[in-house]
C-alpha cells in the first residue's frame, strides 16, 4: 500500500560548490588578483574564503596587498568568474540538477541562497531555467554573510514557510553553520571541506542518486518532532503548503 510521504515544505539552495562547481573559478580570480599586485595566494589561503560572504573576501584581499575598493574587489572577481560561466557553461555538481528537476515536478518551493552576488546568482538561475527558483537571495542583498542565518531565514520568510520544515544543502562548514542556525534539515555534502555527521546535520558525500524518498525520509523524523512538541490544538498553517509525493512508496516504510 502506498502512502503520502512528507516532503520538504521548500528547499533551499546554496549555489557555488554545492549546485555548481564554481569554487575552482572563485580560487582562480582570487589568485591571479593578488599576484597582479605582487602578492602571493596558495590554496591554503584559497580555502580560508570557501563559504565566505564576498566582502569579508574582498577584505582579506586587501589585507593581502590588493589596492582596491572592497566594491571594486567583489566587482572584479564576481566579471571573472561570470566570465567563465559564459565560456564554459554551468559545471554541475552531481545529482544536483536532477534533484532541481525532481523537485520542480513535484512542485516544491525552491529558493537560491547564495553569497554570491546578486546579478550572478541571476544568471546561474537564468541558464538552469526560468521559474526554476521561487525566490533568489544574494549576498548583496542581506545585512549578514553565512554564517549568520540572515539568508537561510529571509529565504522562507519570501516563501512564506517555516525553516524548520524546510531542507537547505550545503557544501561549506560556512553555509551549513547557517542553514543549522536558521534550523533547517540542514544537508552536508561536502565539496573543498569535509565535515563528519552530526546531530545539528547529515552529511550526504554527493547528491547523485538521491531521490525525493532520501529526503521525505530526513522530513518525516523532523516533521514528526515537531508535530509532538507543538500543542495538541495547535493547526499549522503550513499544512496546506507542505508538498507531498504520492508516486513512491512510504520513505520510512
Amino acid at each position: 500500500m502506498r502512502t503520502l510521504s512528507p516532503l520538504p515544505a521548500a528547499v533551499l539552495w546554496d549555489m557555488d560548490g554545492t549546485l555548481i562547481d564554481t569554487e575552482s573559478y572563485w580560487m582562480q580570480a582570487e589568485t591571479d588578483l593578488v599576484t597582479s599586485f605582487g602578492g602571493t595566494w596558495t590554496y591554503d589561503d584559497c580555502m580560508l574564503l570557501v563559504g565566505s560572504g564576498l566582502p569579508n573576501a574582498a577584505a582579506v584581499l586587501q589585507s593581502r596587498g590588493v589596492d582596491m575598493e572592497l566594491d571594486a574587489i567583489v566587482s572584479w572577481l564576481t566579471d571573472r568568474v561570470q566570465l567563465k560561466i559564459n565560456e564554459h557553461g554551468l559545471p554541475w555538481r552531481p545529482g544536483a540538477r536532477e534533484l532541481l528537476t525532481a523537485f520542480a515536478e513535484a512542485g516544491v518551493p525552491m529558493a537560491l541562497v547564495t553569497m554570491s552576488i546578486e546579478r550572478m546568482a541571476r544568471q546561474v538561475a537564468d541558464l538552469i531555467g526560468a521559474g526554476t527558483f521561487d525566490v533568489i537571495v544574494a549576498g548583496d542583498m542581506v545585512a549578514q554573510s553565512k554564517p549568520h542565518p540572515e539568508a537561510y531565514l529571509l529565504a522562507a520568510s519570501l516563501l512564506d514557510v517555516d525553516p524548520a520544515r524546510c531542507v537547505a544543502i550545503e557544501d561549506s562548514p560556512t553555509g551549513l553553520g547557517a542553514a543549522i542556525a536558521a534550523g533547517t534539515i540542514a544537508i552536508h555534502v561536502p565539496h573543498e571541506v569535509d565535515l563528519p555527521e552530526a546531530d545539528t546535520h547529515t552529511r550526504w558525500p554527493t547528491l547523485a542518486e538521491r531521490t525525493l524518498a532520501d529526503f521525505s525520509a530526513l522530513c518525516s523524523i523532523r516533521f514528526d518532532l515537531l508535530d509532538e512538541a507543538a500543542p495538541a490544538t495547535l493547526d499549522f498553517e503550513h499544512t496546506n503548503s507542505r508538498a507531498t509525493a504520492d508516486n513512491h512508496e512510504d520513505a520510512t516504510a
